[in-house]
């Protein structure tokens, strides 16, 4: 999978509920909920950088919210970024693009799944309980915007049971054109290091063999080098990196 197709499937497996397509770039709102969702998309090279973050200042600014560009690790970005420099754009979260080719997993539950796990095609309420207690940002109305985004898309969702019957471990596998994306990966804090996340992420990955799914791609910050050997343990390797650049907020002009 390219980048360039990367970009338009992530897009699309966490759409914004508020957005506006310039044609070169795309602004996307949702409350402020997740940056992912919140952020520019500079889908093509503007003519002028500098025109189109005045243009996206102010759509952001009618919104009540920050203005933050995705960007993208490529020689696309050379441009953008040196104007983001001049203007002194923060950098936050940077994260790696991972791949991995169709196939299943061996170990992988092929005939029916066990017990423990659970497998939807809509997020539980414990489901969402436990991504969003792991991160989440916010309190119930937030949660209802991000579960809004979520269901969005066509996914498969999983939840896996530890011994006392809690729930232990979640993901999300979003399903668009053909390729599936791993998302939301969360173990709650007493279950860690047990190998549920594992289980969610087999899980996941056979629920997308079962579908045809092409292949397969997750996002995972750069500073998560946990997730990273998971991840590579499960056949996936660094396909590409971005990260969120943010205006500074200027002074007020008096105490008024």
């Amino acid at each position: 999978m390219s980048l360039s197709l990367i970009e338009e499937l992530m897009d699309r497996a966490w759409p914004a509920p508020d957005r506006e397509d310039t044609g070169g770039w795309v602004m996307r709102a949702a409350d402020g909920v997740t940056q992912r969702a919140n952020s520019v998309w500079p889908r093509e090279q503007a003519r002028d950088d500098e025109s189109a973050l005045r243009a996206a200042t102010q759509w952001y600014r009618s919104r009540r919210l920050p203005l933050i560009v995705q960007v993208f690790d490529d020689e696309r970005s050379a441009g953008l970024n040196a104007v983001l420099d001049a203007q002194r754009f923060t950098r936050q979260s940077e994260t790696l693009i991972m791949v991995r080719p169709a196939g299943t997993l061996s170990g992988a539950p092929r005939d029916g799944w066990p017990n423990d796990i659970e497998i939807s095609e809509e997020p539980s309420e414990e489901w969402l309980r436990l991504w969003w207690s792991v991160d989440g940002r916010g309190g119930d109305a937030e949660l209802e915007i991000a579960r809004k985004i979520l269901v969005s898309c066509p996914a498969v969702y999983a939840l896996v049971r530890g011994h006392d019957g809690a729930p232990a471990a979640v993901g999300r596998l979003a399903l668009v054109d053909g390729k599936g994306g791993i998302y939301c990966m969360a173990t709650a804090a007493g279950h860690r290091r047990q190998g549920f996340g594992r289980r969610v992420l087999d899980t996941l990955l056979e629920a997308g063999s079962r579908q045809g799914v092409a292949g397969f791609w997750l996002l995972v910050m750069a500073s998560n080098t946990g997730a990273q050997a998971l991840y590579e343990g499960a056949g996936f390797a660094e396909h590409g990196r971005y990260l969120y650049r943010q205006a500074r907020p200027r002074p007020a002009l008096s105490g008024c």
